[in-house]
């Protein structure tokens, strides 16, 4: 029982760094209508820059913040290049998020090498029920949670999260009153930077992050956002957290191998039944 609450809690710390990632695939997605597959490497550079700028004696705290400051700006210039130009169509822009994420690669590379790194997070446990729980997890926990909430609470009851929303529902009525949708846009893909960033910063100490971990950060981060339908990010949550507590408990089992492959059959078949259920009307989903 102990091991199984050890594996849960990893998961769920993991979980939460997936639940980053696809909020803010929901945020871009809700103003936008865009699916940015640059997402994964928004955590990526900030897990990286944030090892540089600790290892270069910025102290813990400034260090972060600075790490994330750098996802936002990468989210703000893929913004620029994926929606920049009038005319662009989501189709059009996905692909270009996409090659974003590739070249990031490159970029990646040559200016922080191609080793994994990572740098000290919280340290210490607490005992909790007998089990032991590292502060990071703890913390990972509670910065998502906090995270979440106010991003549903921006989107659902603020004046500007509203005219974000409003931009991808309906364009031209926004457009109609005086909403500037491209700037919306733009902020969005910066609200992409930002919670990209802070899933970095926060996942980077437990897990060591390279170039090309974005892969895995963006299949189960997408995994969840269409869980949550693209525009929920507390569905997005659920979905993020069952695919971490699947993948932590498939590890813990000796399934390790396998464990990105367990945990995304789990949320297939979730997302099939959940489909399932959903009121038709005259044979078309509603």
């Amino acid at each position: 029982m102990r091991e199984f609450l050890t594996y849960l809690v990893n998961g769920l710390a993991v979980g939460c760094g997936f639940a980053l990632v696809a909020s803010g695939l929901v945020a871009v997605h809700r103003v936008t209508g865009v699916v940015n597959f640059a997402q994964g490497m928004f955590a990526v550079v900030a897990g990286l820059s944030g090892s540089w700028l600790l290892g270069a004696g910025v102290p813990h705290g400034l260090g972060e913040a600075g790490a994330v400051l750098i996802a936002t700006l990468a989210g703000l210039l893929t913004g620029v290049l994926a929606i920049g130009r009038r005319g662009t169509t989501p189709q059009s822009s996905l692909i270009i998020t996409l090659g974003a994420g590739v070249l990031a690669y490159a970029v990646e590379i040559v200016v922080w090498g191609d080793q994994p790194r990572s740098f000290p997070g919280l340290p210490g446990s607490l005992t909790i029920a007998g089990v032991g729980v590292q502060r990071q997890h703890l913390l990972v926990i509670a910065a998502t949670a906090v995270t979440i909430a106010a991003l549903a609470g921006f989107f659902g009851r603020t004046y500007l999260g509203k005219a974000l929303s409003a931009c991808a529902s309906n364009p031209y009525a926004a457009r109609v009153i005086g909403i500037d949708v491209r700037k919306m846009g733009l902020l969005a893909f910066a609200l992409g930077g930002l919670l990209g960033g802070v899933a970095g910063v926060l996942v980077t100490p437990l897990r060591p992050i390279s170039f090309d971990t974005d892969v895995a950060l963006i299949v189960n981060g997408f995994a969840a956002a269409v869980f949550g339908a693209l525009t929920r990010p507390g569905l997005a949550l659920v979905g993020a957290l069952l695919l971490g507590v699947a993948e932590s408990l498939a590890a813990g089992y000796g399934y390790g191998a396998y464990q990105t492959e367990i945990a995304l059959g789990l949320m297939l078949v979730i997302m099939v039944l959940q489909s399932a259920r959903r009121p038709t009307v005259l044979g078309e989903t509603v």
